[in-house]
């Protein structure tokens, strides 16, 4: 779930709502009139977040049934790398990388 909010209600929702949509994560993306509404929907959909809260392992969404082998190969290699560049020491903090689909097997890559 996202939410979209002007840039002139942006300043007004930690006062009417409080820290709560911070702490989930759930705060509105702002979006300025000017802005394609469908477009900034579909940039804001297609957008994933790493993080990492108590536990030392991530599961990310990297594709969809409709995307073929070579969309899905690539949201995976991209992906992978942009979250390898975030870390520390790159490679040295990566353990292992496991592939799975919803109802499938999981794989191990690394």
């Amino acid at each position: 779930m996202l939410f979209l909010a002007s840039d002139a209600l942006i300043k007004q929702i930690p006062r009417l709502l409080g820290p709560g949509l911070s702490k989930a994560g759930k705060f509105p993306t702002p979006i300025s009139h000017q802005e394609d509404l469908s477009n900034k929907v579909t940039d804001v959909k297609s957008t994933i977040k790493f993080q990492l809260k108590k536990v030392l392992c991530l599961a990310v969404a990297v594709g969809h049934i409709d995307m073929n082998e070579d969309q899905l190969l690539a949201n995976t290699m991209m992906s992978i790398n942009f979250l390898v560049s975030l870390l520390k020491k790159n490679w040295q903090n990566v353990g292992s990388l496991h592939l799975k689909s919803t109802m499938g097997k999981p794989r191990v890559i690394l």
